[in-house]
């Protein structure tokens, strides 16, 4: 009797054991992450086909224009988020079948413009790829933000001027997971937060958790873009504690609200002011960054600035509108 009841008792004092345990790891770390704010940061790719010229099914805004291009038609390429702005001007006023791919349709894995042909007028190199392209005369005109100091530097080494011409006005947003409490902060606390002065959300108004501030591959337009809006200050490491807290993470507005469409997240007003387009147009939005229609300053086809006075008249910041984004004007 005494040995089972010794056996009894063992297994008791296993399964107390292994509850205790598990109750510790709920509280320590299950409770935490079950409410974490930082996955719906995660990167998104932007799916090139729903952004394709001359496609029945595509995205693409379609306008009455008198204008139409033909003969030395400009290559033209661009970052992820300005892909429905550069696609609906070949829609508009491109002939049809100037977009080619390799094997004769467009592949599903066409993640990074791999599958368009070196003929297609269209191409997607992104950024980074894309600023290499335009110096090495791959692509005429390529639609980004503002470059980083690497390829400016790029340019300059190849001997390449390039010239910029605002095309139309973007907000550069910072955004959090829905169910964060935070809805706005100052442009201060969010150079404090990727400085490293501000590590929890308790801080402005949130929650007693870490931040883990995101940033994105440098050389990037929304990188570029976080390094502007830091003004030289250094972006500080998160600490090892930050994978147990809520993230921020940075974008253009257009690319988070129009083309990922993440129902997770939620974009922050600064100063009080939410980044829709009216506060873009009117300039309350503290953070309001150009995009441009570059070109190397020594490319002499004729088409490249029929082409951008176009863009820059009423039907081309028409167009701008329609795909979202704010035109350069009024």
């Amino acid at each position: 009797m005494n040995k089972l009841a010794k056996q009894i008792c063992t297994i008791v004092l296993i399964f107390t054991v292994f509850g205790l345990f598990n109750c510790s790891i709920y509280f320590l770390m299950t409770r935490r992450l079950s409410n974490n704010f930082s996955s719906a940061n995660q990167a998104r790719m932007i799916d090139v086909g729903s952004y394709l010229p001359f496609e029945e099914s595509s995205d693409l805004p379609r306008i009455e224009t008198s204008f139409s291009l033909e003969g030395d038609l400009p290559v033209l390429d661009g970052a992820a988020a300005l892909v429905p702005v550069y696609a609906a001007i070949i829609d508009n006023v491109y002939p049809e079948g100037c977009v080619t791919y390799e094997g004769g349709s467009f592949s599903d894995d066409n993640y990074y413009g791999e599958n368009f042909a070196t003929d297609s007028k269209m191409q997607y190199r992104n950024t980074v790829r894309g600023y290499t392209a335009v110096v090495d005369g791959d692509c005429d005109i390529l639609f980004c933000a503002s470059p980083s100091e690497e390829q400016t530097a790029y340019a300059k080494k190849n001997g390449v001027e390039l010239v910029y011409v605002p095309v139309g006005l973007e907000g550069f947003v910072f955004f959090v997971n829905k169910n964060n409490p935070v809805s706005d902060l100052t442009t201060a606390q969010i150079r404090d937060i990727y400085g490293g002065e501000i590590t929890n959300w308790k801080d402005v108004g949130g929650i007693y958790r870490p931040i883990n501030h995101v940033t994105r591959l440098e050389g990037s337009g929304s990188q570029s873009a976080m390094n502007a809006f830091m003004g030289g200050r250094q972006i500080a490491k998160n600490s090892p504690l930050a994978i147990v807290g809520g993230s921020i993470g940075f974008s253009f507005r257009y690319y988070m609200d129009g083309i990922v469409e993440n129902s997770d997240v939620k974009m922050l007003s600064l100063n009080g002011v939410y980044p829709n387009a009216e506060n873009i147009q009117n300039g309350s939005y503290p953070i309001i960054a150009k995009f441009y229609a570059i070109y190397r300053a020594d490319n002499d086809n004729k088409n490249i600035p029929l082409l951008i006075d176009w863009i820059l008249s009423d039907e081309g910041q028409t167009l701008i509108e329609k795909t979202g984004y704010v035109r350069i004007g009024e």
